[in-house]
């Protein structure tokens, strides 16, 4: 084990993955001579030349319409977006496409494509870049959608994603870039984590903290200030796949704290945790000793200052109020 950067844990995933198979190209805006806007590509370019590590045009439509199109002739493509809130540009190419193709081909037509990048507010960079469409995405079929919240499952689920026959678009965070984990190193063997498997990150036995990507390491800070101060112990559910689901372990949390708080940066209408919360609203209803909460995002567009933008996102105080609410 190595303690490194999650950018940089990814960047060991796209190097093992260009080694591995000759047919995986990463693409996308800066992603080669500048090594990526985040340094998430950085050296792949040196090492790999540019038929392995192309820069694109700014023309999300253009370059993952193209690499739907070469994903479909047995090209896998790791396609960077700046930031997913320019996916609505490509959202023909990355839904009616991408999704669809597979079933409607009978299964003889595979697209195997990864599309990655930020999704998330926090960075004080306007409503038009902080969009988070996990929920969104997931609400297609044919779609797989991961949102790793530690180094070690950016790159054991980025591995599986490069490696999965359907399009798997992986929603990182900016603010988790420059975050240190512990990740295996390369020379203990292929590192993998499948899609659809959570992980129980903290275990526990009076509230059931269940959360995706960033808000994972919130629910972490909650669920320490929970102990410390009111003695309550909550076990923190990553979801680490929002479509596959891993329904189980969800279910299997709830059924043995009896309690559930869904910490989701998305918004609260339609999103991540509206799902969540039906799930164990039909699974497990009996089991539950008060109800449901959910701790969003602010329902309205991102709030551009620093100050206030940090108050429309899950913090551990509203996380710490809303098991109190329910203790």
């Amino acid at each position: 084990m190595r303690e490194i950067e999650y950018r940089n844990a990814l960047n060991e995933a796209f190097d093992e993955e260009l080694a591995r198979d000759e047919n995986v190209v990463l693409m996308g805006e800066e992603v080669a001579q500048y090594n990526g806007a985040y340094k998430v590509t950085r050296g792949l370019w040196d090492k790999w030349g540019d038929k392995r590590v192309m820069d694109m045009p700014i023309s999300e439509a253009g370059f993952i319409g193209m690499g739907v199109g070469a994903s479909m002739l047995g090209i896998r493509p790791v396609m960077e977006l700046m930031f997913w809130s320019f996916h609505s540009v490509a959202f023909d190419q990355l839904v009616n496409n991408a999704a669809n193709v597979r079933y409607m081909s009978g299964g003889l037509c595979n697209c195997p494509i990864v599309v990655r990048g930020p999704a998330n507010g926090g960075t004080n960079v306007g409503a038009t870049h902080s969009h988070t469409p996990e929920g969104l995405f997931a609400a297609f079929p044919g779609l797989k959608v991961v949102s790793p919240a530690t180094p070690a499952d950016a790159k054991g689920l980025m591995k599986s994603a490069i490696r999965d026959n359907d399009p798997v678009y992986v929603m990182e965070n900016t603010l988790l870039y420059g975050n240190k984990g512990h990740v295996p190193d390369p020379e203990e063997g292929d590192f993998i984590i499948p899609l659809g498997v959570a992980d129980i990150k903290r275990e526990g036995s009076d509230v059931s903290l269940i959360a995706h990507g960033r808000s994972v390491l919130i629910a972490l800070e909650a669920a320490e200030k929970l102990k410390e101060e009111h003695g309550i112990d909550a076990e923190v559910v990553d979801l680490r796949s929002i479509r596959p689901l891993d329904q189980e372990a969800i279910i299997k949390s709830v059924k043995k704290t009896n309690r559930a708080v869904i910490v989701d940066e998305s918004k609260p209408f339609c999103g991540v945790s509206a799902q969540i919360t039906t799930l164990i609203q039909e699974h497990a209803f009996d089991y539950l000793d008060a109800p449901i909460k959910r701790v969003c995002t602010l329902d309205a567009p991102a709030i551009y200052s620093p100050a206030v933008e940090l108050e429309q996102l899950p913090t551990v105080k509203k996380v710490v109020k809303a098991v109190m609410s329910i203790a």
